[in-house]
């Protein structure tokens, strides 16, 4: 049986940082970073409860490797995303995302 203290508490500091990431950051590519800091304390979570709970089913490496595959598909997408609005804009400031260049 492992102790929920550091594990947790290293899920409040991932958690915590990348809120801070996603809201004081303009930049894309680091409020990106931001959400797989949020998704990775996520995947910590669920394998630190799944360990303390003795399911037989293992649901939450289970769920984690979700998360995990999840998280590739949208930093995929995403980063796609800031490649073109890059291209487009010639940078990639988010507080500027509505603004028109011409």
């Amino acid at each position: 049986m492992i102790h929920l203290e550091l594990p947790l508490l290293l899920v409040g500091i991932l958690a915590g940082t990348g809120v801070y990431g996603i809201l004081a950051r303009r930049n894309a590519v680091l409020v990106l970073i931001g959400v797989e800091l949020i998704l990775a304390s996520a995947g910590l979570l669920m394998v630190t409860m799944g360990s303390t709970l003795q399911d037989t089913l293992r649901a939450g490496h289970v769920l984690t490797i979700f998360v995990i595959t999840i998280a590739a598909a949208e930093i995929a997408v995403a980063l796609a995303l800031v490649i073109a609005v890059f291209r487009a804009r010639g940078n990639i400031d988010v507080s500027r995302a509505g603004e028109d260049d011409s």
